[in-house]
């Protein structure tokens, strides 16, 4: 009788674990249809790259994996994943080579002797990519809220959560930020129409 016991506590124990292991799976493949495109979001926002945001988003998801037990008692499994995803990015970033401010310059050189009858659409695109090229020189606590300010629209609430900060020092990091790339591109432009001369 003893026996039976324990084999049927002992199946029971088992049979629980398997449930517990199904439920993390389902879990974990659920997290990942619902988040997939976010976290791809965040890492192409900072690494602005498609196959360098693929490969941060696999790794995203791999860590999770790894940690899957965690995902069960995560109170907002969305922020939890972009939490993951931004530091998953950032450590990818700081492997890539910066570029410089002199290719900043030329680059607004080329756009400030744009003929008039330039399409728009073309000097909004080159606009877009001197802006992104100079947010990697701003300094680390106003680049980071700007970036993740601009991946879905993310409100300052979420990007103070992500960041663990307040919720007015993201605003006030991305206030700053953009004033600080306002004052770059008035600077580069200046610079681009005396050299035009």
């Amino acid at each position: 009788m003893f026996e039976d016991l324990r084999v049927t506590a002992g199946q029971v124990i088992v049979d629980e674990a398997m449930v517990l292991a199904r439920t993390e799976e389902d879990q974990l493949e659920l997290a990942v249809r619902q988040h997939a495109q976010l976290v791809y979001r965040i890492a192409y926002s900072v690494l602005r790259n498609h196959h360098d945001a693929e490969d941060a988003t696999q790794e995203t998801f791999v860590r999770v994996l790894r940690a899957k037990r965690k995902l069960t008692t995560v109170d907002d499994p969305q922020k939890w994943l972009a939490r993951i995803a931004w530091r998953v990015a950032v450590e990818r970033r700081r492997k890539l080579p910066n570029v410089s401010l002199q290719e900043n310059a030329e680059l607004i050189s080329r756009l400030s002797t744009t003929e008039k009858q330039a399409d728009d659409a073309m000097v909004a695109r080159e606009t877009a990519v001197v802006l992104e090229r100079m947010i990697p020189s701003l300094p680390r606590r106003l680049r980071d809220v700007l970036t993740l300010s601009t991946v879905d629209e993310m409100s300052p609430a979420d990007v103070a959560s992500i960041l663990k900060i307040s919720e007015a020092a993201a605003r006030s990091r991305l206030f700053r930020a953009r004033e600080i790339l306002r004052e770059k591109m008035t600077a580069l432009l200046v610079k681009g129409h005396g050299n035009k001369r």
